[in-house]
């Protein structure tokens, strides 16, 4: 498996991602999750959708608390035919209680903590914490990969407006 160095840092100590760079305009890798019911799902379970997949390394941390309750909220602004998607490696019932304390109703929490599909196809996966780096991809209605945001410090929040403006011209 592809390893790179020099991509991200966490707490501003250098990380590596196992898995290859994804690239714009190229068909999005499927995978293979499992959401708050143990549900597998894959992309095929969004046909038609533009998905923002939103990956975090934990739901019960505050940067990824505030990113995910801000794509929630944002969420409810977007066309019907666009899903957010978070993805983590926490447990689908660490995953179904935080949203419910949390209020989250429009995104929809997947978690990749069986054998890290997601992280190791989008090439997210922290080596060295075993965790998943903060990343937001787009993937459009055909599943190809149409933007790309890899937080270079996964203590740090993504460019929101970014996202929004990219999920807005498709």
């Amino acid at each position: 498996m592809q390893e790179r160095s020099g991509v991200i840092t966490f707490k501003g100590n250098p990380m590596t991602l196992i898995g290859p760079e994804l690239k714009i305009g190229a068909a999005a890798p499927d995978f293979r999750v499992v959401d708050t019911t143990l549900t597998p799902r894959g992309l095929s379970d969004y046909p038609g959708a533009i998905k923002i997949i939103s990956a975090v390394p934990s739901l019960d941390t505050p940067v990824c608390d505030t990113e995910t309750r801000r794509f929630n909220s944002e969420a409810a602004a977007l066309p019907a035919n666009v899903v957010v998607l978070t993805v983590s490696l926490d447990l689908p019932f660490a995953q179904k209680r935080w949203c419910g304390a949390a209020g989250i109703d429009k995104v929809v929490t997947l978690s990749d903590y069986q054998d890290r599909s997601f992280g190791l196809a989008y090439g997210v996966l922290i080596k060295e914490l075993k965790l998943l780096t903060r990343a937001v991809f787009i993937v459009d209605a055909d599943n190809l990969l149409r933007y790309v945001q890899i937080v270079p410090e996964v203590t740090s929040e993504p460019d929101y407006q970014a996202v929004l403006t990219a999920v807005k011209s498709l």
